[in-house]
């Protein structure tokens, strides 16, 4: 079964795409790549025509993405713990795959979806002041344990620099 029909009636039955707010993105016409969005594209393969003319071709061409992806994907795991960009080299990789495999595709259209959400959320006043609010009191905590720790110690740090 593929993104453009639905095979279970046994006719196939075009799809109209669907904008991630849910809206059907036909036209008055009835053109539906008039107001397509960039998610709403097809899913599948984006190799060129003469890669996917051949099947041998075509197979060696999706085991290429595979490995290549694969590899960016661990390098980015493996950054998780160490020092460097390890979430953005792991979408990077996803988005190799994604040039390829429909599953990638659908993964990074719904992180994409979340993400988006997340951002929107972030925004709302009633969000952004509650981050506000949580932040101060944490920040007088601190203050707080500080002053204690500098009234009952004083200034001289924990370790012995001098010896």
């Amino acid at each position: 079964m593929n993104a453009e029909s639905d095979e279970r009636d046994g006719g196939a039955v075009p799809v109209k795409p669907v904008s991630a707010a849910g809206h059907v993105t036909e036209s008055v016409t009835g053109d539906v790549t008039e107001g397509v969005t960039k998610e709403d594209r097809e899913l599948g393969s984006r190799a060129p025509g003469f890669i996917k003319a051949s099947r041998a071709l075509h197979l060696s061409w999706q085991v290429g993405v595979f490995v290549v992806g694969l590899a960016v994907v661990v390098a980015g795991i493996i950054m998780l713990p160490l020092p460097g960009p390890g979430w953005l080299v792991i979408f990077g990789g996803m988005a190799i795959w994604a040039t390829e495999f429909v599953w990638a595709q659908l993964v990074l259209r719904w992180t994409r979806r979340k993400v988006t959400e997340a951002a929107q959320r972030a925004l709302d006043p009633k969000v952004r002041r509650r981050n506000i609010i949580l932040t101060v009191v944490g920040l007088v905590i601190i203050v707080v344990l500080v002053g204690i720790y500098v009234w009952k110690f004083g200034i001289t740090m924990p370790w012995k620099i001098h010896e």
